[in-house]
């Protein structure tokens, strides 16, 4: 199964297009594309009709890593302080 990026780019389509044909807001388009945002069933069927494919061949999970996306640092919490000049 392929992602709706991985899609995009083999079947030569934008972003803005896809969503224009999906019927769909271009943020919401854009989070599915990035693997941000599990779309609803509506939405895969919205999708997959625009790619031209089935729901079934379309891989709809999570891409990012979620920690990534939510905290700007890694490590202890102690190290941090440190870090600041703190003691």
């Amino acid at each position: 199964m392929k992602t709706v990026e991985y899609l995009l780019d083999e079947l030569d389509i934008d972003l803005e297009n896809l969503a224009k044909r999906a019927g769909m807001e271009l943020n919401r388009t854009q989070a599915i594309a990035d693997g941000r945002w599990t779309p609803s069933p509506q939405e895969r069927e919205k999708l997959a009709r625009a790619l031209g494919m089935a729901v079934a061949d379309i891989s709809w999970g999570h891409t990012m890593n979620p920690r990534n996306v939510r905290y700007g640092r890694v490590g202890l919490k102690e190290d941090f302080g440190q870090a600041m000049g703190d003691k």
